[in-house]
């Protein structure tokens, strides 16, 4: 016997921040959340730089303009963060 499986959509609907996490609500209504101190540029931005974001790459990423950082929930789901060394914007 198969399983309907539901329609998956990860394209991005919306981004909220707390002190240690960032999470992403997809389009499917599931949510994402990650820990902040994955991602330093995101840690060490200021709360209105991460409010400042946009969705690009046809709705399955995020891109923060005031610091150059972007991501995408292909990554956020695998549990990929940043690669070491990422250096911090200033």
């Amino acid at each position: 016997m198969g399983i309907l499986a539901l329609s998956a959509d990860e394209r991005v609907s919306s981004v909220q921040f707390t002190d240690i996490a960032l999470s992403v609500e997809l389009a499917d209504g599931r949510v994402i959340s990650v820990p902040l101190s994955w991602y330093p540029r995101l840690q060490a931005a200021s709360p209105q730089q991460r409010a400042n974001w946009e969705v690009c790459g046809a709705g399955y990423g995020i891109h923060w303009p005031d610091i150059d950082e972007d991501l995408s929930t292909e990554g956020m789901l695998r549990g990929a963060p940043a690669p070491a060394g990422q250096h911090q914007s200033t």
